[in-house]
C-alpha cells in the first residue's frame, strides 16, 4: 500500500492509518455497473478498496453515457464488466478486481456473495434487490442500498450489526405494473452520481467505523429542492432469520409464465418467421426496433390485440423485460388458451444478437 497516494485521508485523525489499512483489507462487491455502480466503484477504487467484484451481464449502449460516465463511445457494445475493469485498473493499479459477467441469480447468488465483505446494490429492479437481502440476511452480510426515481433518490443500509433487512421497509415484492419503469420515466444524468457517491461513502464508514451509519435509516434526497428527509424503520420479527432462498424472485403475478433469452430469440428469427410483438412507446421504438416486430404499445395492447396471428406463438419484447411481462399477463386475459412467451432482458439483450433499426 502506498500511503503517499492515500495521504490526505491519512491525515484525518478520525480516519488515520488504521482507516486506510482496513479499506485495503476490505472485498466488497457491487451488483451493477451502471449509474448507481460506477461512482461506487470508482471512488471506492480510488480510495485504496483492495479488493472489488463486480456483478453485470449487460454491454455499454449509447443511451448509457449520460450518466454512466466512467464509459466512452468507443466501448459501446462491449461487456460493462470488461470496459469498466480496464477503467478502474488504469486508475489505480493495486486494487484486485474480480468480474461476473452474469446476472446475479438463486443458483449463483450464495456463492458469489459469500467471498466478499459487504455487498452493494446498484441495481434497478425488485426481484435482484430481494434476492440481495435474503441472501445477503443467510450469509450474515451487510448490504448497502441505493434506488433512484426520476428527480429523486434513495440510499439506506440494511442487515448491518443484526439491523433492520430490506424486507423491513418494504415487506412484499410489489405488483409489477405497481413498479415505475425507468425506460419510460428516465433520469436525471447526475442523479446517480449523487447516489452512488453516497452509497460509497456508507461502505467507507461501515470499514473504517467512522460516523453514523444509515442503519434502520431511509435517507430521501430530492434534486430539485436540495433537500433531504430522513425515515427511521425497525427490524420486524422474522425478517433477519432467513434461512434459504425463496424458490423464486420474480414481480407477483397470478399467470405462470414462460420466457426464453435474446440468443434463444435470436436462432428462432434466423430460422424463420416469428410472430414477436413489442409493446414499448413511440419513442422508444422509433429510437431503435428489431427489423421483424410488430409495434403495438403497451397502453394500446387491448384495443389493438386483435392484430396480433394467434395461431402463432407470440414472442413480446420491451426494453427491459417488465412491461412484456405486464403485456403478456394482459394478453393472457383477453385471449385465454393462446402461447404467449415473454423475452428475459427486451432490447437491452435482444440489440447484443440481432440487427435493428
Amino acid at each position: 500500500m502506498n500511503q503517499d497516494r492515500y495521504q490526505r485521508q491519512i491525515t484525518l485523525t478520525e480516519f488515520g492509518i488504521e482507516g486506510q489499512q482496513k479499506l485495503n483489507k476490505a472485498k466488497i462487491l457491487v451488483v451493477g455497473a451502471g449509474g448507481l455502480g460506477i461512482p461506487v466503484l470508482t471512488y471506492l477504487n480510488a480510495m485504496g478498496v483492495g479488493t472489488l467484484g463486480i456483478v453485470d451481464a449487460d454491454v455499454v449502449s449509447l443511451s448509457n453515457l449520460h450518466r454512466q460516465v466512467l464509459y466512452t463511445e468507443a466501448m459501446v457494445g462491449k461487456p460493462k464488466v470488461e470496459a469498466i475493469k480496464s477503467q478502474l485498473s488504469a486508475q489505480n493499479s493495486s486494487t484486485e478486481i474480480h468480474t461476473h459477467q452474469t446476472f446475479l441469480t438463486i443458483e449463483n447468488a450464495l456463492e458469489i456473495i459469500g467471498a466478499y465483505d459487504i455487498v452493494v446494490d446498484a441495481t434497478d429492479n425488485f426481484p435482484t434487490r430481494y434476492l440481495i437481502n435474503d441472501a445477503c440476511v443467510i450469509l450474515n452480510k451487510p448490504f448497502v442500498y441505493g434506488a433512484l426515481h426520476a428527480f429523486e433518490g434513495q440510499v439506506s443500509v440494511f442487515n448491518y450489526k443484526d439491523g433492520p433487512t430490506y424486507r423491513c421497509l418494504y415487506p412484499t415484492m410489489p405488483a409489477a405494473d405497481a413498479v415505475p419503469n425507468c425506460n419510460e420515466n428516465g433520469v436525471l444524468g447526475i442523479l446517480p452520481g449523487i447516489i452512488g457517491n453516497l452509497q460509497a461513502l456508507e461502505v467507507v464508514k461501515i470499514i473504517a467505523g467512522l460516523g453514523e451509519v444509515l442503519s434502520g435509516v431511509l435517507l430521501l434526497y430530492d434534486t430539485l429542492t436540495q433537500r433531504a428527509q430522513r425515515i427511521k424503520f425497525k427490524l420486524q420479527p422474522g425478517n433477519n432469520e432467513i434461512k434459504v432462498l425463496a424458490k423464486s424472485y420474480e414481480f407477483n403475478c397470478d399467470l405462470p409464465l414462460k420466457s426464453i433469452d435474446a440468443s434463444t430469440l435470436k436462432k428462432l428469427i434466423t430460422e424463420g418467421s416469428v410472430e414477436l410483438l413489442d409493446v414499448r412507446t413511440e419513442k422508444e421504438y422509433h429510437r431503435q426496433h428489431l427489423k421483424q416486430v410488430r409495434h403495438i404499445p403497451l397502453n394500446d395492447l387491448a384495443n389493438r390485440s386483435s392484430e396480433l396471428n394467434l395461431e402463432e406463438t407470440v414472442y413480446v419484447i420491451c426494453q427491459s423485460g417488465v412491461r412484456s411481462k405486464k403485456a403478456i399477463a394482459k394478453l393472457q386475459e383477453l385471449h385465454p388458451g393462446k402461447d404467449f412467451v415473454n423475452v428475459v432482458g427486451g432490447m437491452n439483450q435482444m440489440k447484443n444478437y440481432v440487427d435493428t433499426y
